[in-house]
Formats: structure tokens, sequence, C-alpha cells
């Protein structure tokens, strides 16, 4: 019931924020004249908020178990999403964001894997790779009801609407499904199976070395946090780059709709497969793919199916390995905490590197940003490599 409820909720959450602008942006700045770039600017300014506030969110799980976070994160992006309803103003615009950015910082991916991780413990493994499996389809189900919305009801209906759901049926789940005493905060270290234990023991035991942990969570926040400038500039700029192909923006949007189903089918694959495995092995492979996908786009080749589906399902287990992996290093033990530090260089470089991206796609092209964004999923993998070393040094 816990994966049904947070998976409902994470769909509602990411199509009414992360997701909104992909449809309102255009009738925003036709309707107000407003440039679209500042209109897109307001979801930068949004995930900017989300990562600041992500440590104290991290502690906030930690403390709670997460049910009183993630229902307060519901009735923040409410009003957050009220007040977009009614900005008539640039800076009312921006100052919505910036509520709704809070939110965002408290109610998506990060806080709902602390929150899982926080209950279960070091089995979290298994329910954080199902609530991916509901996350995938939050553009699916959350761009054509923001379409419907915004048909039927104007965009400033659309996001009343969105405040109402987060207020009727968001934050009242969370509340009526959720534990409301989690128990006491776990102290073991995850236990590994035994292929694992016979490939990364050290991964499974507690470090006696500050220094050597201070270390690996350094490298980790850097593997996690470069793998993802390359999902949130892709996100953004995927269609444009595509359209650089000479490809028309019909068969643009259809080429790019593969890698939704990639994602999906990828962490089908890495729910059935990667329990045998230590989720290092997934890192690794998520970053083979990505690099091979992204690859694939810069040389240019014909089969470009064939890239996006590489690239979609390296960054559909990258959304597991981010949840799984820190669990796997540290144990439950700190773990909620541990996810709102390694979430904020994550989100503050979602909001600056598509912006970044924009600057340097209109400087250099198309086919430099690709291979830029290919070199930096080889470093993600260098990085994955340098974790793997650190944990066969750790003590047993």
């Amino acid at each position: 019931m816990v994966i049904t409820v947070l998976g409902i909720t994470q769909i509602l959450a990411w199509g009414s924020t992360f997701y909104l602008l992909a449809v309102l942006a255009p009738v925003i700045a036709g309707e107000t004249g407003w440039p679209k770039t500042f209109v897109v600017g307001g979801l930068t300014l949004g995930l900017v908020a989300a990562s600041l506030v992500s440590p104290r969110v991290g502690r906030a799980v930690e403390a709670t178990g997460g049910r009183p976070v993630l229902a307060g994160s519901a009735l923040v992006m409410a009003a957050g999403l009220a007040l977009l309803g009614l900005a008539t103003t640039q800076a009312l615009y921006l100052a919505a964001w910036l509520v709704i950015g809070l939110g965002m910082g408290a109610g998506l991916y990060d806080a709902a894997f602390a929150t899982l991780g926080r209950l279960y413990g070091s089995t979290a493994r298994s329910a954080i790779t199902a609530l991916t499996l509901f996350g995938g389809f939050a553009s699916t189900v959350g761009w054509p009801l923001s379409a419907y919305l915004v048909e039927t009801l104007g965009w400033r209906g659309a996001c009343f609407a969105y405040a109402a759901i987060h207020v009727v049926v968001v934050a009242p789940l969370y509340l009526a499904l959720l534990p409301r005493r989690p128990g006491p905060a776990p102290v073991a270290t995850p236990t590994l199976s035994a292929h694992a234990a016979e490939t990364a023991a050290p991964a499974a035991a507690s470090a006696s070395s500050l220094g050597g942990d201070r270390l690996l969570r350094l490298t980790l926040s850097a593997a996690l946090t470069v793998s993802g400038l390359a999902t949130a500039v892709l996100s953004v700029h995927l269609i444009t780059l595509l359209q650089a192909r000479d490809l028309a923006l019909a068969a643009a949007v259809g080429l790019a709709a593969i890698v939704g189903p990639s994602q999906v089918a990828a962490r089908v694959l890495e729910a059935w497969l990667g329990r045998r495995h230590h989720p290092i092995w997934t890192a690794g492979a998520s970053a083979a793919l990505t690099f091979a996908g992204v690859a694939m786009l810069a040389l240019g080749w014909a089969i470009l199916p064939v890239a996006l589906v590489f690239y979609g399902a390296g960054i559909g287990i990258r959304s597991i390995v981010k949840g799984t992996l820190p669990l796997a290093l540290f144990g439950p033990h700190g773990y909620a905490a541990l996810m709102g530090r390694l979430a904020l260089p994550q989100l503050l470089v979602a909001a600056l590197a598509p912006l970044a991206a924009a600057w340097l796609l209109e400087a250099a092209g198309a086919t430099v940003l690709l291979w830029v964004l290919a070199g930096v999923t080889a470093l993600d993998g260098v990085l994955m490599g340098l974790i793997r070393l650190q944990m066969r040094r750790r003590p047993a």
C-alpha cells in the first residue's frame, strides 16, 4: 500500500511541477507576452529553491519518517500552484515558482526515496525500484492531463485544478495511508546476497576510516551529479537536438517518445535481475548505456531509435541507482539525511545545466553539445569505477 500511495502521488507531483511547463509555457508566454525563456526560467528558479532546501528535508525525514514532510510538500505545492494561477506580474510569477520549488524539494524522488529508506531500512531496494516504475509514467500521465486542463480551463484554471488535487487527493493520501510512527531509525548496515558478498563484501561493512567514508561520499555525490547533468540537458533539449539532424518536428517528437518506454522497460529488467547484484553493477550498466546512446547521437548514425533506447534505458536505471547505491554503501542509519545532502548539487545542476547547454547549442552547435555530453557520461563511468575501487579498499 505504501508503494502504491507514493507511486500515485509521485506521478501527480512530477506532472504538476517539473513537467508542467512543457505544456503551459507556450500558453503562458502567448497570453502574458512574457518571453518564453523567462517563463521556463521559473522552473529553473524552483529547482534552485528545491536544491537549497533538500538537506533540511532529509534531516526532517530522518526525524519523522517522512509522512508529515510529504504531506506538507503537497500543501506547499498547492499554495505555489494557486499563486501561479493568480500571477499577473513577473515578480509574482517568480514568487510562485519559489514556493513550488520548496514543495518539489520536499515532495519529489529524493524525499520519497528517503522515506522508503527510513521505513524499510536495508530492505528498501525493492521498494525504491517499484516506485521508479510508477515514476516512469509521470510525463505520460502529466502531459495529457495538463493539455486537457488547459484546453478546458485555461492555464490559470489548470494551475488551480492541480492545487486542488494536491489538497484534496495527494495530502490526504499521505496522511491516511503512510505509517504515522515509523519506529526507531535503523542502525544496522545492509546485508548483501552471497554473490555480492563475494565481489563487493567491503561495501556491506562499516568503515573504520572516517576519511575514507568522506571520500566515498564525495565521489558518490560527484557521480550522481555528473550523470544528472546529461539527463537534465537532454530532458530539455533532446527534441531540438534531433531536429538538428534534419528531422521534422513530428518525427523528432515521435523518436523522443521512445525514451519513456525504454526507461520503464529497463527498470522492470533491473527489478528482476538487480536483486542478485550490488547496485554498483547497475550504476556501471547505467553509465555504459547512457554513454553509448549519447555517443551514437553525436556520431549522427542513422539508427537513432537504437541510440534513444540505450539512452532511455541508462537514465531509467540511474533513477534506481540514485536511491539504492547510497543505501548499499552506507546502510540505513542516516540514509534520509544523506539523501538530502546528495540532492543539493544534483538539483542545482539540473536547474542550471539546461541554460548553459542552450548557450553552447547556440554558440557551437548540436554536435559539439552532444560530444560534451558524451564526455560527461564517460566521466560518470570513471567515477563509478573509482567508487568500486574504494569499496574494495574499505575495511571489512
